[in-house]
């Protein structure tokens, strides 16, 4: 067999960042579907995504906009600080332009809206596990 044709998965490590229990579940099922992707784990408030930044080094990060503490779009600032970032998928209900807007200038790699777009999370990761982790923009 040619290594060529061999298709390259990578296991890529995922954090999930929101405040609703419900909507941790349902990524947590969602994500154990997606071979390529470990869900290393869930949190619902920034202070504690930023301690498990540093315990967990994740290559993903899923995060809401509205969370306790402080705003995810703040945790999204603190993220892209990083030496070497984690990926940044911005999952809310608050899909409205000026905070896509906000949420591209201060990094987010993906932008989707929770109600009508909530299954592109796994499609993505899967298109970037098969593509050895390349990071292509597609807001």
């Amino acid at each position: 067999m040619d290594l060529d044709t061999i298709e390259k998965k990578v296991t890529m490590k995922v954090l999930v960042v929101d405040d609703s229990e419900i909507v941790r579940e349902r990524l947590k099922d969602m994500l154990s579907e997606v071979t390529e992707v470990e869900a290393i784990g869930q949190v619902k408030g920034t202070p504690e995504a930023i301690e498990m930044l540093r315990k967990l080094n994740p290559e993903v990060v899923i995060l809401d906009i509205e969370m306790p503490g402080r705003s995810g779009i703040d945790l999204l600032r603190e993220i892209k600080k990083r030496k070497q970032p984690p990926l940044a998928i911005v999952l809310t209900n608050q899909s409205y332009p000026q905070y896509r807007t906000v949420c591209i200038k201060a990094g987010a790699d993906f932008f989707f809206d929770k109600s009508t777009e909530f299954d592109k999370v796994a499609q993505v990761l899967k298109q970037l596990s098969k593509k050895g982790g390349e990071r292509e923009k597609r807001l």
